[in-house]
């Protein structure tokens, strides 16, 4: 190849390279300041987030800190309200103790009680049997001797009674009822009156010498007694007594009197009154006001 002629030098010519070499670096600064640009911007935008992100942990940091906070005061009032409450514990088992201490010797004490009771029981038991069985002997006694005297007192009553209803001859208005002998008013008394009559003085003085006669029988350990009842019909009383009360209560006095005189015992009768308040028949006839003025003899125990 044959050399290219140089041409000659007329001054200096070398713009041209520079000028592209001058554009070459002006596009990198151009670039890598453009690099630099977008890096910065990258990287604002990273630190931004990255500040944001450290802004939201900083605020849960410090909400967690307050939680802990919280969590410590409220564990510390745990604390103190646990040890209250252990205190408080320890001071009802102490006194649960105590109580249970209490009530074992309490329980002890009254178990000693109880045994000493029921030691008392049994023999306050056999005494008591004892006493029944004494008592028992006793009641059978007492209802032997009972008997013996109700038998005797029956025993010389009827025997009155059949002795008197002989020597009186079944008279009309004298009858035995159960365990009375009853004479109706009108043998014995005028109407509305308490002076016996003579008829009726008659009749008193035949039941005087059969009762002193019956009687004189009677062991002196049996307490017989003689009750004269006098009782009266409903009627008003238009005598000198104010009432059937003390119509009924003069005749039987009156009876007993007589009974005294003949040589009965005053010791051995009573008198009583029941004006119209124990009638045989509660008719309103002339015939049940007659059977209602009556006097009875109950020879009885006293």
């Amino acid at each position: 190849m044959a050399r290219r002629r140089r041409k000659p030098y007329t001054g200096p010519d070398a713009w041209p390279g520079y000028v592209d070499a001058l554009s070459t670096l002006l596009m990198v600064v151009i670039f890598v300041l453009l690099i630099f640009v977008v890096g910065q911007t990258l990287l604002s935008a990273a630190l931004s987030r990255r500040q944001h992100a450290l802004e939201g942990l900083e605020g849960r940091t410090t909400a967690l800190a307050q939680q802990v906070q919280s969590e410590h005061m409220l564990n510390d009032t745990l604390s103190t309200t646990v040890s209250a409450l252990q205190s408080q514990h320890d001071a009802d088992a102490a006194a649960l103790a105590a109580l249970r201490i209490a009530d074992q010797n309490q329980i002890s004490s009254l178990d000693d009680e109880v045994s000493e009771l029921n030691t008392h029981l049994a023999a306050a038991g056999q005494a008591a049997s004892e006493n029944d069985t004494q008592i028992s002997d006793l009641t059978k006694k007492l209802n032997d001797a009972l008997g013996t005297k109700a038998q005797g007192i029956s025993h010389y009553r009827s025997e009155f009674f059949d002795r008197l209803q002989s020597v009186l001859h079944n008279q009309k208005g004298v009858h035995i009822t159960g365990d009375r002998f009853i004479f109706q008013s009108e043998l014995l008394f005028p109407p509305g009156s308490a002076d016996i009559s003579e008829a009726g003085r008659k009749e008193i003085i035949t039941l005087a010498r059969t009762l002193r006669e019956v009687t004189a029988h009677i062991p002196a350990s049996v307490p017989w007694i003689l009750r004269v009842d006098g009782h009266a019909d409903r009627q008003p009383v238009h005598t000198a007594f104010p009432g059937n009360w003390e119509l009924s209560s003069a005749r039987a006095i009156t009876v007993v009197k007589l009974l005294v005189a003949q040589g009965v015992s005053p010791a051995h009768l009573a008198a009583t009154g029941f004006s119209e308040y124990q009638p045989v028949d509660n008719n309103d006839t002339p015939e049940a006001y007659a059977r209602n003025r009556r006097i009875e003899f109950r020879l009885t125990e006293r």
